[in-house]
């Protein structure tokens, strides 16, 4: 039994809120917290049991540390910021306790995130006696433990893996983002990146395309774009001789994207406005739909996996391992949409493993560094059934 803090009170932290709030062999306690205490407040209102609140500025590490003593806490869910994941790890430090997040640090004034920042921090946490595990979401998160999974049970050697997100949902709006728009936006309209031979290369943003057929979803056109958790899997899985990270988008959306960019919206560096600078990407967020409000409408289904080809026993093989979503399921379940559910829904799964100390260590881990069959057994229980296709051809051209 632990006692749990929440950082971060979105769409994600409502799932995590209230998926743990559900394990009560597991968490005596749950408390949520934000900058905003009127939306932790309005999520603890779905919890199935008691949840305490509090108002919280996590860029600060003491009054992160504070609130954490103040409860007691054994461990943190980190679902705020990405900006503020140093200061969070910091504030576990200074109290002591065990840390969780779903996304890598990224500083505020650069579109840059890579696993740098974070793993610095591996000594102090082993000295400490404490485990932080990063990245346990679902891209990354469920991603990782797909591949750890794949290379322990289906291959003896994995020499391609590409990540394939797809989101086939309908949302009612002209445009919107399905998490927070800042992080989405800096995100996408970034450079691409992938891993071949070792080396990493750099495409234009959105420049290579290419479509896919998903499983009970159909043909979609991907996108390479830059993701986290290729740099920890090539790290920890170096015999991948090329790794990539694709994702869907409509046309609509990508028209709605690059009028935006043309006109400056997505800008992160702070512009003059009548005598007050603004950043145009925040006010741009503040004008666009609450990713936590899509929830009601959505429509359809999210179809994320990983797609890798090697060799089992000296026999060339594909494997694509995934999870079918549908928004309404989601919604049912908490009343959120399946982007958020998704992410959220591993973050309370790698919590509960560290709490029963199934998932354990000293010092900063990823996930894919864990055993992934704990989390493989929980993901369809908690909501995200996992398949596994074993194709008679190529899925993806080369």
């Amino acid at each position: 039994m632990a006692h749990l803090l929440i950082i971060g009170a979105g769409g994600v932290g409502s799932v995590v809120t209230q998926k743990c709030a559900r394990m009560r062999d597991v968490f005596d306690t749950v408390v949520l917290a934000s900058r905003t205490l009127e939306k932790c407040e309005k999520i603890a209102a779905t919890a199935d049991r008691p949840v305490a609140v509090e108002q919280v500025d996590a860029d600060h590490a003491d009054a992160v540390a504070t609130l954490i003593d103040k409860h007691q806490s054994d461990l943190v869910i980190n679902v705020a910021l990405p900006y503020q994941d140093l200061s969070i790890m910091e504030g576990c430090l200074k109290a002591g306790a065990h840390y969780l997040d779903t996304a890598n640090y990224e500083p505020p004034d650069e579109a840059k995130f890579c696993y740098k920042w974070q793993w610095a921090y591996h000594e102090r946490f082993e000295k400490a006696g404490l485990m932080a595990l990063l990245g346990c979401g679902f891209d990354p998160g469920a991603t990782n433990v797909f591949t750890a999974y794949l290379r322990k049970h289906h291959f003896d050697r994995i020499e391609t893996v590409d990540i394939l997100d797809c989101n086939a949902g309908e949302h009612g709006h002209p445009f919107a983002t399905n998490f927070n728009p800042e992080i989405n936006i800096r995100e996408i309209t970034a450079p691409g990146r992938y891993r071949e031979d070792g080396e990493w290369i750099t495409t234009a943003p959105l420049a290579v395309h290419r479509p896919f057929d998903f499983p009970r979803i159909g043909e979609r056109e991907m996108y390479l774009m830059y993701h986290e958790e290729m740099e920890s899997l090539t790290r920890h899985f170096p015999e991948i001789r090329r790794m990539r990270f694709l994702m869907t988008f409509s046309q609509e959306y990508l028209t709605h994207l690059r009028v935006l960019q043309n006109v400056g919206m997505t800008r992160i560096d702070p512009v003059p406005f009548r005598g007050h600078d603004i950043v145009p990407l925040q006010f741009l967020k503040a004008l666009l739909p609450d990713p936590a409000t899509l929830g009601e409408t959505y429509r359809g289904k999210t179809n994320i996996g990983v797609l890798a080809r090697g060799t089992k026993e000296g026999q060339d093989r594909a494997v694509y391992v995934y999870n079918v979503c549908e928004h309404q399921h989601a919604y049912k379940d908490t009343r959120s949409q399946a982007v958020s559910y998704t992410t959220g829904v591993p973050a309370a799964i790698g919590a509960e493993l560290m709490v029963r100390g199934i998932w354990r260590g000293m010092g900063v881990f990823n996930v894919e560094q864990m055993d992934p069959d704990p989390f493989m057994e929980r993901m369809g229980p908690m909501g995200l059934p996992v398949e596994v296709a074993i194709p008679d051809k190529d899925l993806l051209a080369q």
